[in-house]
């Protein structure tokens, strides 16, 4: 049996007193290369001798010798290279160099070493001989020592941090550290919570060491503060100094101008936006300005060497390829940071476009993230992958809700009630006619076609569920009467005004908006509508007019209005339509349910019994659960549904 296993076993076959075997250098190589665990599994155990010492091992070390002596900005540097190579130890002990070299010397399956045999496999003399691999960018090497392992050879091996990158390592996993302020900036008009101060250290630290990071706290917890906290600090420190720029939506212009004034008064502030702006003069203080302006002057904006580079609502440029993540890239600045409530809304590519940016390199390319981590993740749903991945991001993305313990046990609570309304006899007409007629057609169609034909029904029948008057067109309908949702939004506002009490109306789309202004004026309810095409100027006033009491219902397209804007007096929020990302619909939310309520908030989602609306239910739980999770593997998309599966979503159901 044995010598069926291991070959050179046969001479004792043929011995005529088979009393032993001496062994060859190349014999025992072969043994330890693999034949001890064929033996093995053919039933014949192979026992060394207790003398001879075969903890020799081999473990990857990556990062420089010495600690923080040189600043982190320069060595992460692009052309800094950090090494990576294999160092062996002996009972847990490293080698010494001139163990090494002896070690490297030796052509035998055993070596002399710390007066002892010890038993030398192949692999670990090839290490010995050849230890250094292919040396690592600085910023390769962090995420090799986050994760703390690496595929070599097709095997995954693991990592030690040395020098330098193992302290780096310390400060950016810790909680607390030395780099970090301990209160918070005396120039500061405002008394910071404990998680916000939090928040600012934690944000003070990755800038101060040139990282950036994704503060993805939930809306109105007060990110915005916390950066103006960290601009003040940086303003201390001749390395950090230099003026902030904030890109963000149009609607936020406003909002962050009177806070900087409000929390940092005396701060120089300026709004780089509309005719006449201007960059000459620029000093240490804010510049604000929008996604759109930015990809128009990214050249002007590259001309000057930013403190701190700074993303508001940075969902905004989560798609890598679109014209606005391209141009905020070539913008320089010693730091970065994303503020954003949604790191991860539909898969994992967002999350990659935000950290790729915030700190280049992190994750590798895009088509190696997909490869390495977002497939087995998304399609796979290795669990092994998602910690790995997790571990990785973790110190560059600091995510806190309001109902997490100790973050904001002040505000009130908020209440969501989903209020079924059955659909009119027309609307029910419209519906199951769009169904049948659209069906028709996408059971014949196939690619792109099929694609556009399928988005156009889900379309058509989401604007069947809010009026027919949106589905058809209408220009001067008649409004009442016609939609199920229409007459709750009347019930409802009827009980709402009645209290003395405020409230958001959210749709995503501007022409119900309009829609619902017109039904209003005709009942002789005051209202405002804002939506994207509304000036800056004119979404500021409206804003002020709310909160100052001057209107009691505020209609609002949920792309324009579904971040930024403070709108604290609503103790009452209506979502007329349900939009396919629960992300987007709670930002909404949370113009109402955020710092400075004093009432509780409640949440009145309308929903079209019986059809689209009802089954959308299920696919914001499977987002709630993946973004909740750091990692997300997105819904199928509807797109790519079967015909059948695409014929029980549509469906009507108990209609009428």
């Amino acid at each position: 049996m044995a010598a069926a296993a291991w070959s050179p076993l046969r001479r004792l076959l043929e011995a005529d007193v088979p009393e032993g075997l001496r062994l060859s250098d190349a014999e025992v190589e072969d043994l330890l290369d693999g034949a001890a665990e064929r033996l093995d599994s053919s039933g014949v155990p192979l026992t060394w001798d207790p003398d001879l010492n075969r903890s020799l091992e081999a473990r990857v070390v990556v990062g420089s010798a010495g600690g923080l002596s040189r600043s982190v900005p320069e060595v992460f540097d692009e052309a800094s290279m950090q090494g990576f190579s294999w160092k062996l130890y002996l009972d847990g002990v490293p080698l010494s160099p001139a163990e090494l070299v002896e070690l490297a010397r030796n052509n035998r399956p055993v070596a002399w070493l710390r007066e002892q045999w010890v038993l030398v496999p192949p692999v670990e003399a090839e290490r010995a001989r050849n230890p250094d691999l292919r040396p690592l960018t600085a910023i390769d090497a962090l995420s090799v020592a986050l994760t703390g392992s690496t595929v070599i050879d097709g095997r995954t091996v693991e990592v030690e941090a040395a020098g330098w990158l193992a302290e780096l390592r310390e400060q950016i996993t810790r909680e607390g550290g030395s780099r970090e302020p301990a209160e918070q900036p005396a120039a500061l008009n405002a008394t910071l919570r404990a998680y916000q101060l939090e928040g600012v250290r934690w944000l003070h630290r990755m800038t101060s060491l040139g990282l950036g990071g994704c503060l993805a706290d939930d809306m109105g917890l007060g990110k915005t503060v916390m950066l103006i906290a960290l601009h003040l600090h940086r303003k201390g420190n001749e390395k950090t100094a230099g003026p902030t720029l904030v890109v963000c939506p149009a609607s936020l212009l406003g909002n962050w101008e009177r806070e900087i004034r409000r929390f940092a008064p005396g701060e120089e502030v300026r709004r780089y936006h509309g005719g006449g702006r201007t960059l000459d003069g620029v000093g240490k203080g804010f510049v604000l300005t929008t996604y759109g302006t930015m990809r128009l002057d990214a050249l002007k904006f590259g001309s000057v060497r930013w403190g701190l580079l700074v993303a508001d609502e940075a969902q905004h440029v989560k798609n890598p390829r679109s014209a606005g993540a391209k141009a905020i890239r070539t913008i320089p600045a010693r730091s970065r940071v994303a503020l954003t409530g949604t790191p991860v809304e539909n898969n994992l590519s967002e999350l990659w476009a935000i950290l790729d940016w915030t700190t280049p390199g992190l994750l590798g390319s895009h088509s190696s993230f997909r490869t390495s981590w977002a497939d087995p993740i998304e399609n796979e749903r290795k669990e092994s992958t998602t910690a790995l991945l997790s571990k990785l991001v973790r110190p560059f993305v600091l995510r806190r809700r309001k109902s997490d313990p100790g973050i904001a046990p002040e505000l009130p609570p908020k209440t969501i009630t989903d209020q079924p309304v059955g659909l009119s006899p027309e609307q029910v007409m419209l519906y199951e006619r769009a169904v049948r007629d659209n069906m028709l057609e996408i059971r014949s169609s196939e690619g792109m076609g099929r694609r556009g034909l399928v988005l156009k029904l889900l379309t058509s029948l989401k604007q069947i569920c809010n009026h027919p008057a949106q589905y058809l067109k209408e220009e001067d309908p008649v409004l009442g009467e016609r939609s199920g949702k229409l007459e709750l939004l009347d019930e409802l506002l009827d009980t709402i005004i009645a209290e003395d009490g405020a409230v958001l109306v959210f749709t995503q789309y501007v022409a119900m908006a309009k829609l619902l202004k017109r039904h209003l004026d005709s009942r002789q309810i005051e209202s405002q509508l804002l939506h994207g095409g509304t000036p800056v100027p004119r979404r500021e006033a409206m804003v002020d007019r709310f909160q100052d009491g001057g209107v009691s219902v505020f209609l609002l397209s949920l792309k324009a209005a579904g971040t930024g804007l403070n709108l604290t007096r609503a103790d009452h929020v209506i979502h007329f339509d349900r939009w396919w990302n629960p992300a987007v619909e709670e930002q909404a939310t949370d113009r109402a349910h955020r710092i400075g309520q004093t009432k509780s908030v409640q949440v009145h989602r309308l929903i079209a019994e019986g059809t689209i609306e009802d089954r959308i239910a299920s696919i914001h739980d499977s987002k709630r659960e993946l973004a909740d999770a750091i990692v997300s593997s997105g819904d199928s998309a509807l797109t790519e549904l079967s015909n059948e599966e695409l014929a029980d979503l549509v469906e009507l159901r108990n209609a009428g």
